[in-house]
């Protein structure tokens, strides 16, 4: 490894890969191809801060070259005011998992034809539009530091979605349905996907419009997972601990829930999420952000392990040629021991809420807002009249103390997660949950 005064550490982290889309809008291929990319970023830490070159086709060299650039990473650093110091972490890279069936043995005609075929399983009575889209990115990683690490691997994600939109006198509702994967291609086979989108957009037709209000809910696996993504896992991040944007930061064995809760971020776990070795070289594994109802743990890249301290490091993620942040990977709800008819026989009568339709979070100031997909009536322990236009707002810290039951089966959705301008895959689940005096939100009246 080369040396250079005045360079406490410095790391290299290059991605190249290719990258395909088909996009279909009512049976018609909008657009569809493949790019190829090949980005590096070159982090040095200089006496005080880091110093930070982003290149784009990078070709792997040493010698002078690579001297050269660490040079002119080494002279962004010297402009720093920041002070910065790194915590130290085990370095291991777990095994990528095996691939069903390879993308590239897929040419793109053929997948365009299974995309066209889900889109078009969404075309039933009532459905106006419908749209679906296909993304598939291959990356080769190559990683190495000035401490002697170094690491490549190669993994690949693929995933879909499909949205129906149903119309009837003026009324318009929308389904929507993605399925992400790190296990291979996966379109075949799939026109149930289409319908499920459809079918979902014509009952919100007959839905009627939610009645808001404090109430016991029950959150299918999906919704509560993106609370628990959104609401705390955010919160948990070693850089919003760090700058005093979190309600968790000085709360530390403080009891913030119910024994039975527990919320974890494993980028370990063969989910969409998946890491193999963080963004800095460091082992990533299982934190419990939450334990038994009490603040437990943070997630750290290793700066702010250094900064901040209580968790472990292996939280960096990056996209290809940005520097690695404090991110998210499998973000979920721990199983408990309640059955789903236990659920809904405590919860009497109240609210299911499922899916979600996005929403708003201030890790901050500690509140929240989402949007379900859709949700029925509970009334007398069963699920009963369908309801839309419904959301779940409130405060995290109660909240956090109203989950009361968790069931026995936990179920994980992909999806992405944005942050300081980068987007990586992620995902997030939970069981089903009750969750008792939700404030919930609707356009509906008595």
């Amino acid at each position: 490894m080369t040396e250079t005064p005045g360079i406490r550490y410095y790391d290299l982290r290059q991605v190249n890969g290719q990258s395909t889309h088909i996009d279909v809008d009512k049976g018609v291929i909008e657009s569809a191809g493949t790019t190829f990319f090949n980005k590096a970023v070159i982090r040095v830490l200089g006496p005080r801060g880091w110093g930070v070159l982003q290149i784009d086709n990078y070709m792997p060299a040493y010698g002078k070259k690579f001297e050269e650039l660490l040079a002119s990473a080494q002279k962004l650093a010297r402009a720093t005011d920041d002070t910065v110091s790194l915590g130290d972490a085990p370095r291991m890279m777990r095994p990528i998992p095996p691939v069903r069936e390879d993308c590239r043995d897929v040419g793109i005609e053929e997948k365009a034809a299974l995309l066209l075929a889900i889109e078009k399983a969404a075309d039933q009575p009532l459905v106006t539009s419908r749209r679906a889209n296909y993304l598939e990115r291959i990356e080769n990683v190559r990683f190495m530091d000035s401490s002697g690490s170094e690491y490549s691997y190669e993994i690949c994600r693929s995933g879909f979605s499909v949205m129906a939109v149903a119309s009837r006198n003026g009324t318009v509702q929308m389904g929507y349905e993605p399925d992400h994967t790190i296990h291979g291609f996966n379109l075949r086979h799939r026109e149930e996907t289409g319908r499920k989108a459809a079918e979902t957009a014509v009952a919100l037709l007959d839905a009627r419009a939610a009645t808001g209000g404090k109430m016991h809910a029950v959150l299918d696996p999906e919704l509560a997972g993106v609370f628990a993504h959104e609401a705390v896992g955010h919160a948990s991040e070693g850089d919003l601990i760090e700058e005093g944007n979190s309600v968790l930061r000085g709360r530390t064995g403080e009891k913030i829930g119910n024994d039975i809760l527990t919320i974890v971020d494993d980028p370990s776990l063969y989910e969409f999420g998946f890491e193999p070795v963080d963004a800095e070289g460091i082992a990533a594994g299982r934190t419990e952000i939450i334990r038994a109802g009490k603040v437990n743990a943070f997630l750290h890249n290793r700066q702010t392990l250094a900064a901040v301290g209580n968790g472990v490091a292996g939280h960096a993620r990056a996209m290809p040629g940005e520097p690695p942040l404090v991110r998210m990977s499998n973000t979920f709800i721990e199983t408990g021991d309640a059955t789903d008819d236990e659920i809904f026989s405590e919860c009497k009568n109240g609210i299911y809420l499922a899916g979600s339709r996005g929403g708003q979070v201030d890790p901050g100031r500690g509140v929240f807002q989402f949007n379900a997909e859709y949700g029925y009536l509970i009334e007398k322990g069963e699920r009963t009249s369908m309801v839309r236009d419904v959301s779940l707002s409130g405060e995290i810290l109660s909240t956090l103390h109203g989950i009361v039951l968790c069931g026995k089966k936990r179920v994980m959705h992909p999806g992405y997660c944005g942050k300081g301008g980068q987007s990586v895959p992620v995902s997030d689940g939970a069981p089903l949950v009750l969750l008792r005096d939700a404030v919930v939100g609707g356009s509906g009246v008595d």
